[in-house]
């Protein structure tokens, strides 16, 4: 049996570069830091006091002002980037068939910050003051249900909860979702917000995260010598996905298609990565799209800039594709957003679809000091112009749960 194909036909991209495509995608390509003193609460305390916080997001924008207080801000997050990727798309909901679209939109957390507020509120005040939209308004589940409830999306509806690997869990399960003939279109992606005081405070308390306080817009540093730890960020990344040619019977214009997906664990260590899973998720996604290891161009890493994680990556890359990793352009878009937790995987997807459509692949940036383990090519500080055929992202997360996307030149 022929496998359905599955192409990407619309984006919507929230990040500390920017709410929209346009502001993301030209703060990538110009290698602008998202990256700045938290404003969200008081950090002075803190060992870490930077993150990538969005800026100017206004809820009532894309969701009515009586419901605003109804519901976390990931959900926020992720509502107003599926719209952005319905517009994107130029989809005609009222000419879909609602039982043949999806939803597969997780968080990492999810949503913490309510969490936060509502405890305050019990401890000050009492019970009687705890919202009763406080339990739908947190779990992970209802950005998935909220966006599947505003589009009509009566097909399969599900949220993943796989820490940083997420959103690219959420887009891999859509696609084998309309491969199998499950639906015609699919919302997927991941969306986050905890930069809170629990949240910096935590992995503050693991000692994950970086502490060049005076210094926010170069502190994230993947694959540099000095890299400290990385810097949480915040957003949502969710792609429109459709079955081939439903996309091309509507006249679509398509992104690219997603021709790959590898999952796999690392069974090791609940925090530090092996890099044994990573390669095996990279081999099955290659597997899965047939393609050798050759025929890829461009990778947007993981690359969170923790010392440990990127030196895994980079030798997990070198056993995959062999010398053919030094000719490989690698760069981690999270040295510009931080690092989205659940939401990474999402955006980070939208942002490969973006370079296989333009033939500009984003930087790493504030690479000054190369790391003798960290030998490849990963775009040091200034994007490089490159028409690429295969485009793979990876995204791991604590437990060593991995995934591998691969998107392609349609």
């Amino acid at each position: 049996m022929t496998k359905r194909r599955v192409v990407v036909t619309g984006i919507g991209m929230i990040s500390p570069l920017g709410i929209g495509n346009e502001p993301n995608w030209q703060g990538l390509i110009s290698g602008k830091s998202g990256i700045g003193r938290i404003t969200k609460f008081d950090a002075k305390d803190y060992a870490c006091q930077i993150a990538g916080e969005v800026r100017g997001f206004e809820p009532e924008k894309w969701i009515e002002k009586k419901d605003v207080k109804k519901s976390d801000t990931f959900i926020h997050y992720a509502i107003a980037a599926a719209q952005m990727a319905v517009d994107d798309s130029g989809l005609d909901l009222s000419k879909c068939d609602g039982e043949r679209m999806g939803v597969i939109i997780g968080s990492g957390i999810g949503g913490l910050p309510l969490i936060e507020e509502m405890h305050t509120k019990l401890m000050e005040r009492g019970p009687s003051r705890i919202s009763p939209f406080f339990i739908p308004g947190l779990i992970v589940n209802l950005a998935a249900g909220q966006v599947s409830i505003r589009f009509g999306c009566k097909g399969p509806t599900s949220a993943p909860a796989t820490a940083c690997a997420t959103g690219a869990h959420a887009i891999g399960d859509a696609y084998k979702i309309i491969q199998r003939d499950e639906a015609e279109v699919m919302f997927a992606g991941g969306s986050e917000a905890v930069i809170t005081p629990l949240a910096i405070g935590g992995f503050s308390a693991m000692r994950a995260m970086s502490t060049r306080n005076d210094d926010p817009e170069h502190a994230c540093r993947p694959w540099d010598l000095k890299r400290d730890g990385f810097i949480m960020g915040e957003g949502s990344g969710v792609l429109i996905l459709e079955e081939r040619e439903h996309a091309l019977k509507r006249g679509a214009s398509i992104y690219c298609e997603l021709t790959g997906y590898g999952m796999a664990s690392d069974a090791h260590h609940i925090t530090s990565p092996d890099e044994s899973g990573m390669a095996r998720a990279m081999l099955r996604a290659l597997h899965d799209s047939q393609l050798a290891p050759e025929k890829i161009g461009y990778i947007n890493a993981h690359g969170t800039s923790t010392p440990i994680g990127d030196k895994t990556e980079s030798n997990a890359i070198k056993t995959v594709f062999g010398q053919h990793a030094y000719k490989l352009a690698i760069s981690s878009t999270k040295s510009m957003t931080g690092h989205l937790l659940g939401a990474a995987g999402g955006l980070e997807s939208a942002i490969a679809a973006m370079a296989l459509r333009t033939g500009i692949l984003p930087p790493t940036i504030n690479y000054e000091v190369p790391d003798p383990e960290c030998d490849l090519d990963y775009i040091p500080n200034k994007a490089m112009e490159k028409k690429v055929e295969h485009v793979l992202s990876n995204s791991f997360g604590f437990g060593g749960t991995n995934a591998t996307l691969i998107f392609s030149a349609h």
